[in-house]
């Protein structure tokens, strides 16, 4: 039993991180400058942050191998929308930020052939507004 849980979650983080390659290769081809992958504050992860222009990119990758639960952008739990705030946040202040800022959802669907769909979701929420 232990074995099967430490597989599936081996795979779901091989499922995440195949994600958040696709999305970096798919933001640098659309003119994003990456600034970080996966940074971390705290309790507080952001997938990638990125600059379009003049503005800093705050994107969160959520990847399904399958639609089965409902579209992956679909699984962004209020808490971890506040963790992307409060990360953000934390981001802005360490590098002496204050200016523009968006956020964004980039959803990736896994095709078992090795296709993907991906839905790139731009200025979603603001985080602290309901």
């Amino acid at each position: 039993m232990v074995s099967f849980k430490q597989t599936a979650l081996s795979s779901a983080h091989d499922t995440g991180k195949e994600g958040e390659r696709i999305a970096r290769t798919y933001l640098e081809s659309q003119g994003y400058v990456i600034e970080e992958q996966n940074w971390r504050k705290g309790r507080a992860e952001i997938d990638i942050i990125a600059r379009e222009g003049g503005i800093l990119v705050f994107v969160e990758v959520k990847t399904r191998s399958s639609e089965d639960y409902g579209r992956p952008e679909l699984f962004i739990s209020p808490r971890q929308a506040e963790l992307l705030a409060a990360g953000a946040a934390a981001y802005m202040e360490s590098i002496d930020y204050d200016w523009e800022l968006r956020f964004d959802v980039i959803s990736i669907i896994l095709n078992p052939n090795g296709s993907y769909e991906l839905n790139h979701l731009k200025d979603t929420y603001f985080p602290g507004m309901e």
